[in-house]
């Protein structure tokens, strides 16, 4: 599975995935340069199936990644985000994905507050070879997800 190019315009348009009828909630994975998204790499070389309605989202570092990025996502209709990023003590850019982690946590009691909810956003640390584990990750995220039903702040789609 390729890494598809997220864009807020897109965002906009983006509803809720059907599948034989049934609400899918639509996940935004974003994914380090070096680990994480080489992993996602590696489960697609792999042929490792996850859910359809999970755009990965390439980041140079997840230190990189901004709160207003997340919040940007959760305001757009985006059900759920993961976070993935190098193994703590591994990250490339020295503490970047510690940072995120510390956004992360902050975001999630925003999320809370907001009634949105802290578990739509979720952090994970993966090494290029996890595959399999970036793979029941994102299922994970997606089950969670689906559980907690559609984000709150999605518009309704006339």
């Amino acid at each position: 599975m390729s890494a598809a190019q997220v864009t807020p315009a897109r965002l906009e348009q983006s509803g809720p995935a059907l599948a034989g009828g049934a609400w899918q909630p639509e996940i935004l994975a974003f994914c380090c340069n070096y680990c994480a998204y080489a992993a996602a790499d590696l489960a697609g070389s792999r042929r490792m199936q996850y859910p359809s309605n999970v755009r990965v989202m390439h980041v140079p570092c997840t230190g990189k990644i901004e709160m207003e990025h997340i919040l940007a996502a959760f305001e757009k209709g985006i059900d759920g985000v993961l976070i993935a990023g190098c193994l703590e003590g591994g990250c490339h850019f020295l503490e970047g994905n510690l940072r995120a982690k510390r956004r992360s946590e902050y975001l999630r009691e925003m999320l809370d507050q907001l009634g949105v909810g802290r578990e739509r956003l979720r952090m994970v640390n993966l090494s290029a070879a996890m595959a399999p584990t970036f793979v029941a990750r994102v299922k994970e995220v997606v089950e969670t997800v689906k559980g907690l039903g559609p984000n709150p702040l999605r518009k309704s789609v006339p």
